[in-house]
């Protein structure tokens, strides 16, 4: 079987011979990859006009066309994912939109970046490991997510051990008082016990243990299949080899499952449970990552403008959910927000809240603006008040080229309420700098100034307009992997 593997762009437009043409196909192969890739939400399709081959993102305009009208050629196809997708025998790898200049077989660097991105927002956002993808008929067996977690979990924890507990006389164990005083003979010198004999105990582990040899088999199998599915590099794993033996060896499938829920009834440790019932879900299912069929395994996310927001808000020290006695302003925290209530609120919950006023009861709604980031900096001795919003998008703002890629009215007005919203506080902590900003990607090496977005009637109220600046992606998931802070005055707000 001839494994196909192939990058594509986030939210580039590709024809119908495009896929057909880069992963392989004939005109009924091609059909039903489409047609699978569709039903999982992770390629849509647009009308094929001049306006949507330039476009570089997808917008609520771009009604997505039915199958029928697919079928006839006169669409374009988008991959609304970042991350690997694997259908049957072909690896989709899915890199993100703002990589502009790169050609598709030269981003390794960039994805193997981007997939430890993915995996650190993943832990943060303790998102529970996806077995299945789709529903429905649309449900299939997730064996990529499924390998993934098991070889990063032996490369965690190690192999699954079953150990047991040995008492020797005068061993290298821990000593067992109780036992060596009830039960050895003791010598007495100057009122002191001499015990000849100690009793010690020591924990051995079972190199024959069935689970251990099970795991061990598993993780050479999902090795090989991380190998042949030619992704052991994107994803920065060494082949793992610790078993020649087959799954077959340990009896039929049934068999073998019946042992690990045994096994599961006598394990109390989380860990070890979350492990037993992965092997579970592998064994049961009995799926090959590189089968012919119409399911579809897939590691990444349809909404990687969240991982963008959460990179940024973690670089770029948010303060949103910090309680207010912990902001360490230069300033102490004004009396207004230093009562026993006040000062437990996080900043966030200061936003104030619609209230809706009737003819003889009002009530406060539960929901209010939220900005995606804010951060308090101390810049040459005094405290700044920046209101970010982190905007996955590529935005075109060049002389002689019109305005695409561009956050709406709605993004724009609500960066000013966020200044009103915080206006108290600002004015009550004396804060004289106060920025509004726009943080987008960009593949390049350096931060780029935009320019702003601004509106005359809000600016009248003497509201801040919002800069924009484009933010090296390389460099801020480096300081996202590795929990640092990038320095705020590098944005010349």
């Amino acid at each position: 079987m001839k494994v196909v593997s192939r990058y594509v762009r986030e939210q580039k437009r590709y024809t119908k011979n495009d896929l057909k043409s880069k992963f392989s196909f004939d005109e009924d192969g091609v059909e039903k990859f489409i047609k699978n890739l569709k039903a999982y939400g992770v390629l849509k399709s647009v009308k094929n006009t001049d306006d949507q081959l330039e476009m570089s993102d997808l917008v609520d305009d771009d009604v997505e066309i039915t199958d029928e009208t697919a079928e006839s050629g006169d669409c374009l196809y988008v991959f609304t994912y970042v991350g690997v997708i694997t259908c049957g025998s072909r690896v989709i790898k899915v890199y993100p939109k703002y990589l502009l200049s790169k050609k598709d077989d030269n981003v390794l660097d960039e994805m193997k970046q981007v997939v430890k991105v993915l995996e650190r927002y993943s832990r943060s956002e303790e998102q529970i490991i996806n077995v299945f993808n789709g529903n429905g008929e649309n449900r299939s067996f997730n064996i990529l997510a499924v390998i993934l977690f098991l070889i990063n979990d032996y490369y965690e924890y190690g192999i699954y051990t079953n150990s047991e507990d040995i008492i020797e006389v005068n061993g290298e164990g821990e000593i067992l008082w109780g036992k060596t005083i009830d039960e050895s003979f003791a010598m007495i010198e100057d009122n002191r016990p001499y015990y000849m004999e100690l009793y010690t105990e020591k924990s051995v582990e079972d190199d024959m243990d069935y689970f251990k040899r099970l795991h061990e088999c598993v993780l050479t199998e999902c090795s090989r299949q991380l190998r042949d599915a030619q992704l052991d590099t994107l994803f920065d794993m060494d082949v793992i080899e610790l078993s020649e033996e087959k799954l077959a060896d340990f009896g039929d499938k049934e068999y073998v499952l019946e042992r690990i829920i045994k096994e599961l009834n006598l394990q109390f440790n989380t860990h070890r449970q979350i492990l037993l019932k992965t092997l579970y879900a592998y064994v049961s299912q009995d799926r090959k990552m590189l089968d012919e069929n119409d399911g579809i395994s897939m590691f990444g996310t349809t909404a990687y403008h969240a991982v963008w927001e959460k990179a940024c808000a973690e670089v770029f020290d948010n303060k949103l959910n910090t309680t207010l006695t912990q902001l360490k302003m230069t300033v102490p925290l004004a009396e207004k927000y230093n009562s026993k209530t006040a000062k437990r609120q996080k900043l966030i919950d200061i936003i104030e809240k619609p209230v809706w006023q009737g003819e003889d009861t009002e009530a406060k709604a539960a929901d209010t603006l939220i900005p995606d980031l804010i951060s308090i900096p101390c810049v040459d001795g005094k405290d700044w008040f920046i209101i970010f919003d982190a905007k996955y998008y590529n935005l075109q703002l060049e002389k002689g080229k019109s305005l695409r890629g561009n956050p709406g009215v709605g993004d724009v007005t609500k960066q000013y309420l966020y200044q009103l919203a915080y206006k108290d506080f600002i004015n009550a902590h004396g804060i004289a700098e106060v920025r509004n900003c726009f943080l987008m990607p960009t593949e390049k090496k350096d931060i780029v100034k935009k320019g702003c977005a601004r509106m005359a009637m809000l600016e009248a109220l003497n509201l801040k307009n919002i800069q924009i600046r484009l933010i090296p992606a390389a460099e801020l998931y480096d300081n996202y992997l590795t929990g640092n802070h990038m320095d705020i005055t590098r944005l010349d707000l």
